[in-house]
């Protein structure tokens, strides 16, 4: 384990970095965002990252960021919990509310609790109001390394007001050498999914993926599908587990290497990264165009306020909130 400074954003805040080994595998974790800035196995990079702090602050689409409170997007930022309306900032296009805001936990300095060789744990205060939120609320994030290889995921969370905690981690995988994922295999064992609007909303149906081209219940490339974009929440289940099931799969059959996520949470979010295109290039030189890696967050349903009938998000002062992901590399 080491820690290092890797920076100063623009407010003169100091970033750390803190590099942690387990098994084969090695991850640089931020204090910035509490990001994964970058995993490796041996000498092979499984995510997409930049080598500067500049790059993220000003250029990164959430990469290997926490997305929170609530990850994902909230209709106009509106929501209410009982008969109260709150109203978020809307900062994706002045419309709706994007993984937390423009503050939101990606954008935020974490303050290392404790770090050893294999793990570090991270804390944040979210104040009452922050982004339009209510309550304050306290959470941490833990990076563990295992020796078979597992990236483990923990956020644990209280507030003191009923408000909304939807945390996910956002990084963006590429497991082969090809500037692209489309021959990437996946599988997802979910039996629906949630279609979205033109501006990426929910539209309130809960879909049998059968027939369709959302259908990744059996292994199946990415380039299957053709014409078809995916940014979708993917339904596991209607609730939270109390420990981790098997919620994706993905191959590269170049490098044979598999990765495996688990996961406690509802739903996940498919992401192919068809909208990238970083202006600056990352690791190796490399520009990230359309496709460039794959997003798999696990979280609650997006938009679930808004929605009875979908997974929520809702934390109420007497419960804690516990999420446990694992990223196992095979």
């Amino acid at each position: 384990m080491a820690i290092r400074d890797f920076g100063e954003l623009e407010n003169r805040e100091i970033v750390k970095e803190v590099t942690l080994h387990g098994g084969n595998l090695t991850a640089s974790i931020l204090t910035y965002g509490a990001t994964v800035r970058r995993l490796q196995l041996g000498d092979r990079d499984l995510t997409l990252g930049f080598d500067n702090l500049r790059d993220y602050e000003l250029h990164s689409p959430h990469m290997g960021a926490t997305a929170g409170r609530c990850a994902n997007r909230i209709a106009s930022g509106c929501f209410s919990i009982g008969s109260e309306e709150f109203q978020l900032s809307v900062n994706e296009g002045g419309r709706h509310h994007l993984h937390g805001g423009h503050k939101g936990f990606a954008h935020r300095i974490w303050t290392i609790e404790e770090a050893s060789e294999d793990s570090v744990l991270l804390s944040l205060e979210s104040p009452d109001g922050e982004e339009g939120y209510p309550g304050t609320v306290q959470i941490t994030c833990r990076y563990t390394l295992t020796k078979d290889n597992t990236l483990r995921i923990e956020f644990s969370g209280t507030t003191d007001k009923p408000t909304l905690l939807n945390p996910a981690h956002h990084s963006y995988f590429n497991l082969g050498d090809q500037e692209d994922v489309t021959r990437h295999q996946i599988m997802i064992p979910a039996r629906s999914y949630l279609p979205v609007s033109d501006q990426l909303i929910p539209t309130g149906e809960i879909v049998d993926v059968a027939g369709t081209p959302y259908d990744f219940r059996e292994m199946r490339e990415i380039a299957d599908a053709q014409d078809s974009r995916f940014d979708n929440n993917f339904c596991l289940r209607q609730f939270r587990l109390k420990k981790p099931e098997l919620s994706a799969v993905v191959f590269e059959p170049e490098t044979e290497l598999k990765m495996e996520v688990w996961s406690t949470e509802p739903g996940i979010q498919f992401y192919d990264g068809s909208s990238l295109n970083t202006p600056v290039p990352g690791f190796g030189g490399k520009m990230y165009g359309p496709r460039a890696g794959l997003c798999l967050e696990p979280q609650c349903w997006p938009d679930s306020p808004n929605h009875e009938e979908f997974a929520c998000s809702t934390l109420q002062p007497t419960e804690h909130y516990l999420q446990v992901t694992e990223y196992r590399f095979i």
